[in-house]
């Protein structure tokens, strides 16, 4: 069973309409669904059924720009390889930095995996 964690907000627009949580009993089925995924081909199948191509490139694409903010690449190497906007590029390193952990987790693993 997955540790229940406080909701996390999303920052107040400027035109101040108030926050909300994005974690949602929705949220929480879809991660508890992911985190059952027993293989590589299962998750290939699940988010291949779940997302459109353009959403499976896009969730790559920040993947790929994490992977290389973690190896120290500088942004515009980042975005000339790539194709993300340095706004893109901020905001994952942002998360990256200090988000909920979610990227340096998985960074970790795979780096403890290719040794």
């Amino acid at each position: 069973m997955l540790k229940r964690r406080q909701p996390v907000a999303t920052p107040r627009p400027k035109s101040g309409a108030p926050a909300q949580t994005w974690v949602t009993p929705a949220t929480t089925d879809l991660f508890q669904t992911i985190a059952g995924l027993k293989s590589p081909d299962e998750a290939e199948r699940f988010f291949r059924d779940l997302c459109t191509i353009p959403e499976l490139h896009t969730l790559a694409h920040r993947w790929e720009v994490a992977k290389l903010l973690d190896q120290g690449v500088h942004y515009a190497d980042i975005a000339q390889r790539t194709g993300a906007s340095t706004a893109t590029i901020t905001r994952i390193n942002s998360w990256r930095r200090f988000g909920t952990g979610g990227y340096r987790l998985l960074l970790d693993r795979r780096k403890a995996r290719s040794r």
